[in-house]
C-alpha cells in the first residue's frame, strides 16, 4: 500500500538540499582561504592541510553511526542535531585564534556533516520512495544542490577572504544553520525511530577502523607508502574492521546488520560510488591546479572557468537525468555516465603546456559533467535501492562513507602518481596528465563494475518507502 503523500514534501526538499548545499560548501569554501589563515595562525604547510583533514576525518568516520542514528532515534530529530553542532562548530572555527581551536570547531563541523547527510537522505527517500518519477526529480534537486554548494564554496571564499576576512568563511555558516534549524520542526516530517541500541563497542571500532584507515590515506604521500606509520595504521584499520565484521556477525543488536548486504543492488552501489568519488575528486583537484599553474588563472578566476561545468551538473540533474531513468533504467544511464567520465579525463591525460581554456579545458570538462550528471543519482539509487525502511539510515550512511572513502583514497593515490613524475622534464604537467590517466582508469573499471554487478531492472521503484 503506498503510503499518502506528505503535502509539504517539496518544501522539505528545498530544506534538504539547503543542508546538501552547506554540507558540501563546508568542503570548498576555505581552500582560498588558507594563505590568509596560514599568515593569521602560523600553520606550517603540512600542518595546513589539516584544516581539510580534520573535517573529512570526522566526517567519513562518523557517517555510518549517523546513519544509525538516524534509524534508531528518527530521521529528523539527527537532522537537526546535525545542524545545531555544526552551527555551534562553525563559531568555534569561525572566531578561533589558535591552530588548535581552528582545528577542533573543523572536526565538530565533520561531525555535524556526518548527522546530517545519511538523515537528510533518508528523510528524502522517506518522502518521494513510493513516486519513482517524483523520486528522479527529487534526486536530480539534490544532486544539483551539490554541485551548486561546491561553486559557490570557490567563490564566496573568494569574496570573504579579499574584502571581509577568513574568518566568514565558518561565519556564514551561522545564518544559514539558524534558519535550518529554525524551519526544519515545521517543515520536516517526523519520522520515529525504530527499537534498536547503539552499541559502543562496534561504533567505536568502525569508526577506529575508519579513521585510522582515512588518516593513513591523507598522511600517505606526507610520509610514505610503505613506512611504518603508515603500515601500521593501515593494519589497524584491517584489524579492526574484521573485529568488527565479527561483532556484527555474533551481535543480537548490530550496528551494521550484515543481512542489509542482501539488499538488491546495496553492495554493488557502494562499490561503484566509491571508484567514481575516487575518479571524480582528483578531476576537480587536477584541473583547478592546471588552470591555476599552467593556464596561470587566479584561485578566482579558476572558480569562474569551472562554473560551466557546476552550471551543466545541476540543469542535467534537474532536469534530464530523472526522465532518462525513467524511461532507459538505472544500469545504462551509469554505465553511460562513467564511460562519459572515463572518456573525458583521458582527454584530459592530454592537456598541453601551450593549452587554452575555450580549446583544451572548457568543451572536456563539459563532457566530464555529463558524465558525473548522468552517474551520481544512479548510483546512489542502487546503493539504496532495497533496504527496508527501517534500514534506509544505514544504507545511506554506507553511501556517504563510500564516496568520502573512495574520494580520499583516490585523491591520495593520484597525488602520488603525479609527485612520482618529479623527475620527468616539465614534470608539474606531466605529473598532472599521470593523474587524469590513473582517473581514467578507475572510471572505467566503475563502468565495467556497473555493467557486470548492478542489475539491469534496478530503478526508482526499487527503493524503500515507509
Amino acid at each position: 500500500m503506498t503510503p499518502s503523500l506528505d503535502p509539504k514534501r517539496w518544501k522539505a526538499l528545498a530544506l534538504l538540499c539547503a543542508a546538501q548545499f552547506i554540507v558540501i560548501l563546508d568542503t570548498s569554501i576555505i581552500g582560498v582561504a588558507l594563505p590568509a589563515i596560514q599568515a593569521d595562525l602560523g600553520f606550517t604547510d603540512e600542518g595546513l592541510s589539516w584544516i581539510f583533514n580534520a573535517y573529512v576525518i570526522a566526517f567519513g568516520g562518523l557517517l555510518l553511526l549517523g546513519g544509525k542514528l538516524a534509524d534508531v532515534f528518527g530521521a529528523r530529530r539527527i537532522f537537526l542535531w546535525g545542524f545545531a553542532i555544526l552551527t555551534g562548530a562553525s563559531a568555534v572555527a569561525g572566531l578561533a585564534g589558535s591552530q588548535e581551536v581552528l582545528l577542533a570547531g573543523r572536526a565538530l563541523q565533520g561531525v555535524g556533516a556526518a548527522l546530517i547527510a545519511p538523515a537528510a537522505l533518508t528523510i528524502l527517500m522517506r518522502l518521494f520512495g513510493g513516486q519513482p518519477a517524483e523520486l528522479g526529480k527529487a534526486f536530480g534537486f539534490w544532486g544539483a544542490s551539490a554541485a551548486a554548494g561546491g561553486t559557490a564554496g570557490v567563490f564566496l571564499g573568494g569574496v570573504i577572504t579579499e574584502w571581509m576576512s577568513w574568518s566568514w568563511t565558518f561565519l556564514i555558516n551561522l545564518p544559514l544553520g539558524i534558519a535550518v534549524l529554525a524551519a526544519g520542526p515545521s517543515v520536516l516530517r517526523a519520522i520515529p525511530g525504530t527499537s534498536g541500541k547503539i552499541g559502543l563497542t562496534d561504533s567505536a571500532l568502525v569508526t577506529g577502523a575508519i579513521v585510522a584507515a582515512v588518516y593513513a590515506i591523507v598522511t600517505g604521500e606526507h610520509v610514505g607508502w610503505f613506512v611504518p606509520q603508515t603500515l601500521g595504521l593501515l593494519g589497524l584499520a584491517t584489524v579492526l574492521l574484521v573485529a568488527f565484521l565479527w561483532m556484527q556477525a555474533v551481535s543480537k543488536s548490530p550496528l551494521l546488520p550484515l543481512r542489509i548486504f542482501r539488499a538488491p543492488g546495496l553492495a554493488a552501489g557502494n562499490l561503484v560510488m566509491a571508484l567514481l568519488g575516487a575518479a571524480w575528486i582528483p578531476l576537480w583537484f587536477f584541473l583547478n591546479l592546471y588552470l591555476q599553474t599552467v593556464l596561470n588563472l587566479s584561485a578566482f578566476g579558476s572558480g569562474l572557468a569551472l562554473l560551466p561545468m557546476t552550471l551543466v551538473i545541476m540543469v542535467m540533474m534537474v532536469r534530464l537525468t530523472g526522465p532518462l531513468i525513467g524511461r532507459f533504467g538505472v544500469k545504462p544511464v551509469l554505465v553511460t555516465g562513467l564511460l562519459a567520465l572515463a572518456l573525458s579525463l583521458a582527454l584530459f591525460a592530454g592537456l598541453p603546456a601551450d593549452g587554452t581554456y575555450v580549446a583544451n579545458v572548457l568543451p572536456v570538462s563539459i563532457l566530464a559533467a555529463i558524465g558525473m550528471s548522468l552517474a551520481y543519482i544512479p548510483v546512489t539509487m542502487t546503493g539504496m535501492g532495497g533496504a527496508a525502511p527501517q534500514d534506509t539510515g544505514l544504507a545511506s550512511g554506507l553511501i556517504n562513507t563510500t564516496y568520502q572513502v573512495g574520494s580520499a583514497l583516490g585523491l591520495a593515490v593520484m597525488v602520488s602518481l603525479a609527485a612520482s613524475m618529479q623527475g620527468e622534464p616539465n614534470a608539474m604537467l606531466v605529473g598532472y596528465q599521470t593523474a587524469f590517466t590513473g582517473a581514467a582508469v578507475v572510471a572505467a573499471l566503475a563502468a565495467i563494475a556497473s555493467l557486470v554487478l548492478v542489475r539491469g531492472g534496478a530503478a526508482a521503484a526499487d527503493v524503500p518507502v515507509g
